[in-house]
């Protein structure tokens, strides 16, 4: 409306009393017409439910400032659950007036996120996202805040000026340049998962100083590392301490992927576990493997053995339902069983964050080359820092994959409600005899099966093991299996 007002009346050289009197009718009547409730609205904007029961999460960086112009899915900042990285966008076209939290704060579902004052058309679902109700006398007051009253002085009767609009928000400092980012754009020399800003802030480095090697320049831990070696080298060669200063002791509060972990190996300790562990030849497993990735098109379609296992589970569970069950004890007077029909396997991804569970889901319907192209996605978007809460809900059960790392034997721990998880270790060669008698080589996996003791006996899960460990040293029983 300011700028209708502007444009009416600065052009103009008035010399007559009643062409003035007009024009200014003429800007009071343009005024008039952004008078409905729907426009320039400063309203907070609620930080909503991002599913999986998630009631908080840390809020990564903002890439939007006080005074920043929004699109409607323009990006308004980054936040970090205790299992995902997610990205808020603006539901509205409108100008950013507040910011309720500073980066590395905890944000509060269901509690103001930002301050958004409004210009465009909201529907009555949008106003679901808003905070306070909006009625016609709130909305009425809200919009005559936004608007403002404007002055308008005569100088003699040479013509009409129109004073400048005032500031915004008076009250509020103006915004650092350097500090200001468009919403389509973003500084990825601070990209960085919340465990490595309390990495910098423990070293005391400044993010910005960092070098990212990650996707896009976002800075992982190890380059926090390097930094610090390469600072630590460069002081050391300009003067050498007389004396070395006593380490202090620091305490730093857990991420939320530590937190959730804490959380859920708490209630895990309830549980009664049952070990069982049995040594699976995959040479002939090896042997098959290669000989499908000659003809692979490119590096990134070869097969690893992790979706043969994921498939040779999945079998042996048409046989062993129990174990792909999940236990609700709510009421310990009256828990419950349920056999879950889909087998959706979380699998353990090791990442720069922490240790990540995305789930591959429907295993029972896929094909080994499907498994392998969703292993391969699920990997890439937990590397990048990409999987949505939605990736990690309705695991029927688990497979840690701890191989990759070392070891052999491993206890893995169980996520409730599920009743049981494997863990796989690395494979090595090892000296055995073949039915002849002979002395030969082999490709030893281990694998550890962890169960419920109060739902599995140890005879369940020893028959489960034994039919996968058969699946997978004979793969031709796999594909016969197959439907």
């Amino acid at each position: 409306m300011r700028t209708l007002l502007l444009r009416a009346c600065r052009p103009l050289n008035l010399t007559s009393t009643s062409r003035l009197q007009t024009q200014l009718l003429h800007a009071v009547s343009l005024r008039s017409l952004h008078t409905t409730h729907h426009l320039n609205i400063v309203k907070p904007f609620l930080l909503a439910d991002i599913g999986e029961g998630i009631t908080e999460c840390q809020l990564i960086q903002w890439f939007v400032q006080p005074g920043a112009r929004v699109e409607q899915f323009d990006k308004l900042c980054e936040v970090q659950s205790d299992k995902a990285s997610v990205e808020i966008t603006s539901p509205f076209d409108g100008v950013i007036k507040k910011l309720h939290y500073d980066p590395d704060d905890m944000a509060i579902t269901g509690k103001p996120l930002v301050d958004i004052d409004i210009q465009s058309e909201i529907t009555e679902e949008d106003e679901a996202k808003l905070a306070g109700g909006g009625g016609e006398e709130g909305a009425g007051s809200a919009a005559k805040e936004s608007i403002g009253e404007h002055e308008i002085r005569v100088e003699g009767a040479a013509g009409v000026d129109v004073a400048e609009p005032a500031a915004e928000n008076p009250g509020s400092q103006p915004t650092h340049p350097d500090r200001r980012r468009s919403s389509g754009k973003q500084d990825h020399s601070s990209l960085a998962t919340p465990a490595v800003r309390h990495l910098t802030k423990e070293m005391k480095v400044a993010i910005t100083d960092v070098r990212g090697t990650g996707k896009d320049g976002r800075v992982l831990k190890e380059d926090v590392h390097r930094h610090v070696a390469q600072s630590t080298q460069q002081q050391s060669t300009v003067h050498t301490p007389m004396q070395t200063s006593a380490r202090a002791d620091r305490k730093m509060p857990l991420t939320p992927i530590q937190t959730q972990m804490f959380k859920l190996m708490t209630r895990s300790l309830n549980i009664p576990h049952f070990l069982y562990t049995c040594a699976t030849d995959v040479s002939s497993l090896t042997t098959l493997r290669k000989t499908l990735n000659i003809s692979a098109s490119s590096p990134d379609q070869r097969l690893t053995q992790l979706p043969f296992i994921l498939k040779a589970v999945s079998l042996a569970f048409q046989h062993h339902p129990l174990l792909n069950s999940s236990l609700d004890s709510t009421d310990p007077a009256k828990p419950q069983l349920t056999y879950r029909s889909a087998h959706s396997f979380g699998v353990a991804i090791d990442t720069p964050s922490g240790l990540l569970v995305p789930v591959i889901r429907n295993v029972q319907d896929l094909s080994i080359n499907e498994i392998a192209a969703q292993l391969r996605q699920l990997s890439e978007k937990a590397r990048d820092n990409k999987l949505a809460p939605s990736d990690f809900s309705g695991a029927s059960f688990t497979i840690s994959n701890i191989g990759n790392i070392g070891g052999g034997v491993v206890s893995p721990v169980i996520s409730e409600p599920q009743v049981a998880i494997l863990g796989i270790g690395r494979s090595k060669i090892v000296p055995a005899f073949n039915q002849q008698g002979e002395l030969v080589k082999v490709e030893e996996l281990v694998f550890s099966w962890s169960a419920d003791h109060r739902i599995v006996d140890g005879a369940e899960c020893a028959r489960c093991a034994e039919r996968v460990k058969n699946l997978l040293e004979k793969p031709g029983k796999m594909m016969v299996e197959m439907r």
